[in-house]
């Protein structure tokens, strides 16, 4: 089973960080490639919050993913639903621990590839890493310059 693993360190406490990256309609601005992101179903039970949401690319392509929310570890889970395509799974954790500069944002992938695939591991693991390190980059900086958090309070004017 591949997995891609990459941490960052966030200036700012664990949970603005965790709250932030977890705000699913907010992903159009977090993240370059999600052009849309809408929240389909929401079920909280205390500590647990479970999300079924919808992404759409800027090809207009969409899929669907859950994320079980641990809001007391400061923990989310995920998978992708569908379409699976180009992966046989995809199975997401990000974790969030505090750190002397502030949060360590550690996200985890581990997944399989299509047989019908037919790009090879190695760049596939290569792309993924790179992708993974561009989006949290771009999280790191919109958090830090204070960007995520204005973009939060606009939404709920």
């Amino acid at each position: 089973m591949p997995r891609i693993q990459n941490s960052i360190i966030i200036n700012k406490d664990p949970r603005t960080v965790y709250e932030i990256t977890n705000d699913i309609e907010r992903w159009p601005v977090l993240f370059n490639e999600y052009h849309g992101a809408k929240v389909l179903e929401s079920e909280t039970e205390g500590r647990y919050t479970r999300l079924t949401f919808q992404l759409t690319n800027a090809e207009g392509n969409t899929w669907r993913s859950w994320r079980l929310l641990d809001q007391k570890e400061l923990v989310a889970i995920a998978e992708r639903e569908e379409p699976l395509y180009p992966f046989k799974y995809m199975h997401l954790k990000w974790a969030y621990e505090a750190a002397p500069e502030g949060t360590k944002m550690t996200w985890t992938q581990d997944f399989e590839m299509d047989p019908q695939y037919d790009t090879p591991l190695p760049t596939v693991l290569e792309r993924m890493n790179a992708h993974t390190r561009e989006n949290q980059q771009n999280i790191k900086e919109k958090i830090e310059s204070g960007q995520a958090e204005k973009l939060t309070a606009d939404a709920t004017r």
